[in-house]
């Protein structure tokens, strides 16, 4: 995600460097008579990108600090074994889940075997994860 940030801001400030050498080279030229526009046209400008700037980059940190406390959630994680159907509970980060594995608030890496499936749920605040549930 930050390489698609950095990569945008890279092509932002190429294309700025090359609109600036070209500008410069129009204001070089000898012997054109351009009518001068107003200070106040390029000021409007300058401060309608700088805004626009501004939202984008408020926008992507409210987008990364959302995501990042969506990660930091605190979930219940339930394993099931297809064979026998036993149930085994867990709790977990939301960010620590990935495909078939994840890891407990507890440091333990749980990886799912073929005949099991992982159901989330949201955390309950008196879970014990060493605990069992009962049938």
């Amino acid at each position: 995600m930050i390489g698609k940030l950095l990569l945008t801001l890279a092509v932002l400030l190429g294309a700025y460097g090359v609109l600036r050498a070209r500008w410069r080279a129009n204001r070089a030229v000898p012997g054109l008579d351009r009518p001068q526009q107003s200070d106040s046209s390029w000021r409007t400008m300058r401060l309608a990108a700088s805004l626009l700037i501004a939202i984008m980059a408020v926008g992507s940190a409210l987008y990364l600090a959302q995501r990042w406390f969506e990660d930091q959630e605190v979930v219940q994680v339930q394993v099931i074994n297809a064979d026998s159907g036993r149930i085994t509970l867990y709790e977990s980060r939301r960010g620590s889940i990935e495909g078939r594995q994840f890891q407990t608030l507890d440091g333990r890496t749980i990886r799912l075997a073929d005949v099991e499936r992982m159901i989330i749920l949201p955390a309950e605040p008196a879970l014990d994860p060493s605990r069992e549930p009962s049938q």
